[in-house]
This record gives structure tokens, C-alpha cells and sequence, in this order.
């Protein structure tokens, strides 16, 4: 395993992160979850990813669990807030300062641990003070239950926002957590060239198309049973834009490029994203440990710059670039 600093902080992580989006308290049971966390930490991975929202709260139980009994100094915790959580009620969600205090008092027990190394406000609110949500973020560095400061999805406007008020609150942004994959590369036109500016990293979710990269759905065949394309609990509506049949055809074409690089189709997927050097991290999802296994060798892995280009004349009339897109898998208000 490889390791990359987190933004402009002296914080290493690892170039693989393990996250429970989808998974953990939902799709799979406890005992695989905790297969697929073993997995990683033998496979090098010392950075792991969740979110309050995930499962209502069980994907964080579910990963404090997992994790009891590791040296906490050894391992980078990431967890959000925004989404809404518990019963739901009306100041259940959002980055009000009451709802990012509660949330992270929440998630420190959930996840069995006195500080969070990455907190990260998981989609901009409109409809709080960005003053005021910093400022909690701010008192929560302070306090030593958090140890640095990122976001989720966050258009360059609004990283350049939270950045000038984090640094005159005494802290930085050093992340933003976007999804990224070779067919979706809209933060490659804003949000990019402002994060290097500013120190900040993206922290990749999605490397692999929601599963469609590894190339196990075909076009015209019935969708493999037990796939996340099947999946009724949120999976299937995920997946629901690459599921065409000028997509997967293209997407099948990549099997001899992957080949070529020694890889699977998944770790080609994965490691095609830690090219951009503002990539610090992709985050892998997993239902079974052997998918642990695959996604880590993309760790370290440099592809040829031929090969980078054969991908792009392959994917370029399927790949979404258009920023105006995004709304469509980000909300970023609190009725979403």
C-alpha cells in the first residue's frame, strides 16, 4: 500500500480507503462486514470512510465494531454529516450548528472512539450561514474531537468560500469528496484546478461505476443475480445512468487495456483515478472480501500514457463531464 498527504496537511493516508456506503447495516450482514474490514487492514488499508446517514446510523455501529481492538493511532476515521438522521425531524439535518454538534457526539460513540480524523460536511447547506457551520467545525478542532476538516461534493465557489472562512477561523479544508470515475470526470473542469490552489484533496467515491467498470454487467444479458443493478434498497436507482447499452459496450471494450496492465477491470477502474495527482485517495465499497483484494492492487499502480489515452478514445462519447450533471447525484439542500 501506498500513501499520499490528505490536502495541504501533513496527514498520510492510504491510496485505497475503505468505505461502508450501501453496505454496512443494509446490504450486508455484520459478520461480511466485518470480513471485508479484515480484509483491508491485512491488505494494507488504513483509512476507512462512513457517514452518519449510511443505514440511519448503523453503517458507523456497524464499522466501530469492526474496528474495536485496532491501535486507533494506526488508522485514518472518516465521517460526515448533513444527511438526516434518526426520526427525521426537522432539525435532524442540515449543518446548523446544533445539528453538527449532535451529529458528532453521535458518531464518536457509534464508531467507539474520542476524535475523527477527517469530519466532513457531506453536501453544502443553503439554507444555514456558512459562518455558522464553519465556526462548529472550528470548535469541534478545538476541543480535539476532530482532527481536520473536509467536505462532500462541494462546487469550486463553494470550496473557495469555506476555505477563506476555515482560515480565518484558525483551520483548513484539506478534502472534498467527489464522485470521480472515467466516465464521470465533471470535477476535472472547476473543481480540480481550485482544490490545488487552495490545498485541498479530493477523496474519490465511485471509482468504479457503482460496479459498471468492472464489467460484469452486459449489454442485452440479464443483470447478474444479486448485483447492486438488482438491488432495491437504493443500489439499483445509483446505477440506473450507466445502465445503457452504448455504456456497457464501451465498458467491455476495456478488457484487453486491463489485461494489458496486469489488472482487473476493478483495479483498473480504481487505479485509473489515482493518476490525477489531486486524487489522495479512492474509496472502495465492498460485499466481499476478495473485492477488497482486487480494488487494492491498484495501490502504487502507474498506468503508461498510452494506455490512458486508449481509455479515452474508448469512453469519450459516454463519458459525463457537465458540471450542471451533478445535482442529479448530489444534493446539496436540506429537502434532498
Amino acid at each position: 500500500m501506498d500513501f499520499r498527504y490528505l490536502g495541504n496537511s501533513g496527514l498520510k493516508i492510504s491510496d485505497v480507503t475503505y468505505g461502508n456506503w450501501l453496505t454496512h447495516g443494509s446490504q450486508v450482514e455484520n459478520e461480511q462486514a466485518q470480513a471485508c474490514v479484515r480484509a483491508s487492514l491485512d491488505n494494507g488499508i488504513t483509512t476507512f470512510d462512513t457517514a452518519d446517514v449510511y443505514a440511519n446510523t448503523k453503517a458507523e455501529t456497524v464499522l466501530g465494531e469492526a474496528l474495536k481492538g485496532e491501535r486507533r493511532e494506526s488508522l485514518e476515521i472518516f465521517t460526515k454529516v448533513f444527511g438526516p438522521i434518526g426520526p427525521k425531524g426537522h432539525n435532524d439535518l442540515g449543518l446548523s450548528r446544533k445539528h453538527i454538534m449532535e451529529a458528532a457526539h453521535g458518531s464518536l460513540s457509534r464508531l467507539q472512539t474520542d476524535y475523527i480524523d477527517l469530519y466532513q460536511a457531506h453536501r453544502f447547506d443553503v439554507e444555514t450561514p456558512l459562518e455558522e457551520t464553519m465556526q462548529a467545525f472550528a470548535d469541534l478542532v478545538r476541543q480535539g474531537k476532530v482532527l481536520y476538516v473536509g467536505v462532500s461534493e462541494w462546487t469550486a465557489e463553494q470550496l473557495r468560500a469555506g476555505a477563506a472562512l476555515a482560515k480565518d477561523l484558525g483551520f483548513q479544508l484539506i478534502s472534498n469528496q467527489p464522485q470521480y470515475s472515467m466516465l464521470w470526470r465533471v470535477i476535472e473542469g472547476e473543481v480540480v484546478p481550485t482544490s490545488k490552489e487552495l490545498g485541498i484533496s479530493q477523496v474519490v467515491w465511485s471509482p468504479i461505476a457503482q460496479g459498471v467498470l468492472t464489467g460484469k454487467y452486459k449489454p442485452g444479458q440479464p443483470l447478474p443475480e444479486g448485483s447492486r443493478a438488482t438491488d432495491d434498497k437504493g443500489g439499483a436507482s445509483m446505477i440506473k445512468r450507466w445502465m445503457r447499452d452504448d455504456v456497457l459496450e464501451r465498458v467491455q471494450q476495456l478488457q484487453p487495456l486491463a489485461q494489458e496492465a496486469g489488472l482487473s477491470m476493478a483495479a483498473l477502474a480504481v487505479a485509473w483515478t489515482l493518476q490525477n495527482d489531486n486524487v489522495a485517495t479512492a474509496i472502495i465499497g465492498a460485499s466481499r472480501p476478495e473485492q477488497v483484494v482486487d480494488n487494492v492492487a491498484a495501490a502504487g499502480v502507474k498506468l503508461d500514457a498510452d494506455l490512458l489515452t486508449k481509455i479515452d478514445e474508448i469512453l469519450d462519447p459516454v463519458i459525463e463531464r457537465d458540471p450542471a450533471r451533478t445535482a442529479e447525484s448530489s444534493p446539496k439542500t436540506r429537502e434532498a
